[in-house]
Order: structure tokens, then C-alpha cells, then sequence
């Protein structure tokens, strides 16, 4: 997202945009992993940021493995701010937009003026070829499933075509390699939108892993230490990802836990492999790394994540082996 379109708390209107045939993994995963964001949120007395729309330019459709969608809406000649279209796969070497079905939703995607935290586009899968015949990805980078890699930059020489990667973020648009990594990039909007500990939250319910960003392959650092089935443990460390820069100490987390500090290490120690404190100081220099990449500098990131001080976040950037300094991390990343 763009600077000053992250701190919004209007609930997002996301349409799955349905032709027949449909990849039902496109659009399911990442539509439960909204419905399971919902979810979440309501539990902590927020509310929720997302609304689901399930539209087709026809009422019914059959989906890829047969089951029929019914009741679909159809789609809306005008779209609140802020939203989400959502394009998906289908089944098939290449993708035909000579049916009548296609010609429609291409004509409805043709008048969308994409922007930044206003209306933006998630392609998964081929969804990105749909795209590019309806105009959206001139001038933009993007990826899509590796067998339409060569198709998505006939239909649109222009387009930027982004191979092996798991997802790829320009701006209003998003796009993913297909079928899984769909998950993938609805859980990074999540972290966007919600916060990285909301999205590790998600992606610990569905049992998937919850990737760092459309470059990089690692956990996140907010599932690492949490392989365990712990819940008194589990729920300190759902207080400490949702609230980093909160005054933490051991006895504040026993707090949490219902338990003594003495107890409380004993068991980090146990199931988590890692000292309270030291899994603090993780969390903390994750969400610094992720105030940084937003652009914040130095001294707004160590405030936001926690730190006492600028020294304090270099120290933690040090102990824990990253490159570099903070300030020269911030840099690489715009």
C-alpha cells in the first residue's frame, strides 16, 4: 500500500469476480482467510475490516470441479471506496475470452481506474491474463501461474511479466503465481491491512505457513518459536505480536498467562526454545523491520515497535544477525 492509505479503518469491500469454471482454490483459500481475518478481529472487540462479494456476470456458475455456484450477484455498475477485485484462474492451457461471459466481465474491468488503498486489483493464478486483456497491467509488473508466464506477455507486451516469484505487489495491483500462493498474497494484505501479528494469527488457523513478502521466502517472524500446542503460552504471544510497544516484561507476560514469571520462563524455555525476553526483543525487531519498509525512520520504527531508544533497536539489529544498519535496511527497500 501507498503511504497514508495503511491507517484507514473502513471495512474493504472485496469482490471475487467468477467466470464459469472458476479455479475453486483461487478464490476459496483466499476468501477464508478474509472470513477467518473477520473472525479474529471480532474476538478482540474490532471490527471487522472485510466484506465478501461473490460476483459473475451470470447468476449461476459452474465452478472446476463441477459443484455449481449459485446465487452469485452481479457485476456492480459502481464500487465503494476502498475495494478489492478479485480475478482467479481457470482451467486450460491458455485462457479464451471469446464467450460471452468473459466479454462481460472484460467490459466491466475496462472502466476501473485502479489507486492506491481506493481500488485495487488481486489477480491469482491466470486472473493476471484477464487482466492484461482488459487493459490493467500496461506499464505495471506482475506474475501469474508459470504455464500463462509466456501468455500474459503476448497479451500485453507492455506489462512488466515477473517469473518465480510467489507474488508481486505494483502499487494498486497484486498479483500471484496461482492455485496456493493466493493465500499468500490475501495473508501479506492482511499483514498490510490488519498487521503483521493478525496475519501470523490467520495463517496459524489455516495451518499454512505465512511468508515475509513477495520477495522472500522465509517464515515470518511472528510464527517462529510458536510449533507448539501450548494455549497459555500461545495467548502471551498473541499479546505481544498484537501490541509490541507495550511496557513487556516477564511478570507483565505471566500476567497473561496466569502464571509466575518463574513458571512462565520455565515454559518458553520448554515449548517456545527461547527465553521470554529474547522472544520479545524478536518481535520487536520484526515489527521495526516492518515500520522501516513502510518508511519510517529509524526513530519512529524503534517508538513503534517498542524500543527505548534508536540504540536500543540497533543493538536487537546486531544481536540477531541482520545486514547492514537500520537506516541502510530502510534504504534498500524504496
Amino acid at each position: 500500500m501507498e503511504p497514508g492509505t495503511l491507517n484507514t479503518n473502513a471495512p474493504i469491500h472485496v469482490y471475487f469476480a467468477l467466470l464459469p469454471g472458476s479455479l475453486v482454490l483461487d478464490w476459496a483459500g483466499p476468501a477464508e482467510a478474509l472470513r477467518i481475518a473477520n473472525q479474529l478481529l471480532r474476538a478482540q472487540g474490532q471490527p471487522e475490516r472485510f466484506v465478501q462479494h461473490f460476483t459473475s456476470p451470470t447468476p449461476e456458475a459452474v465452478t472446476s470441479v463441477g459443484a455449481m455456484l449459485t446465487g452469485l450477484d452481479p457485476l456492480p455498475a459502481t464500487l465503494p471506496q476502498p475495494a478489492w477485485v478479485v480475478l482467479v484462474g481457470l482451467p486450460g492451457k491458455a485462457i479464451a475470452v471469446d464467450n460471452s461471459e468473459a466479454r462481460d466481465l472484460l467490459h466491466w474491468l475496462r472502466g476501473m481506474r485502479l489507486a492506491a488503498g481506493r481500488l485495487e486489483l488481486v489477480t491469482i493464478c491466470a486472473g493476471a491474463v484477464l487482466a492484461a486483456h482488459a487493459g490493467l497491467l500496461t506499464g505495471r509488473r506482475a506474475t501469474t501461474h508459470h504455464q500463462h508466464l509466456g501468455e500474459l506477455a503476448m497479451v500485453d507486451p507492455h506489462c512488466d511479466v515477473v517469473s518465480n516469484r510467489v507474488f508481486v505487489h505494483d502499487g494498486a495491483l497484486h498479483s500471484s503465481a496461482g492455485v496456493t500462493t493466493g493465500i499468500d498474497l490475501v495473508l501479506y494484505r492482511i499483514a498490510d491491512t490488519c498487521g503483521p501479528a493478525m496475519a501470523a494469527q490467520v495463517a496459524q488457523t489455516m495451518v499454512v505457513a505465512l511468508r515475509r513478502g513477495p520477495q522472500d521466502p522465509e517464515l515470518s517472524p511472528f510464527l517462529h518459536h510458536r510449533n507448539h500446542l501450548h494455549g497459555p503460552l500461545h495467548r502471551v504471544q498473541d499479546a505481544v505480536g498484537q501490541q509490541p510497544q507495550a511496557p513487556w516484561n516477564v511478570t507483565a507476560m505471566a500476567e497473561v498467562a496466569h502464571t509466575s514469571p518463574r513458571h512462565l520462563n520455565r515454559l518458553f524455555l520448554e515449548h517456545a526454545g527461547i527465553a521470554p525476553l529474547q522472544y520479545l526483543r524478536r518481535i520487536r525487531l520484526a515489527a521495526a523491520e516492518a515500520a522501516l519498509q513502510s518508511g519510517h525512520n529509524v526513530t519512529q520504527a524503534a517508538a513503534l515497535a517498542g524500543f527505548s531508544s534508536d540504540t536500543q533497536l540497533r543493538r536487537a539489529w546486531h544481536q540477531f544477525g541482520r545486514p547492514g544498519t537500520p537506516a541502510r535496511d530502510a534504504a534498500t527497500h524504496h
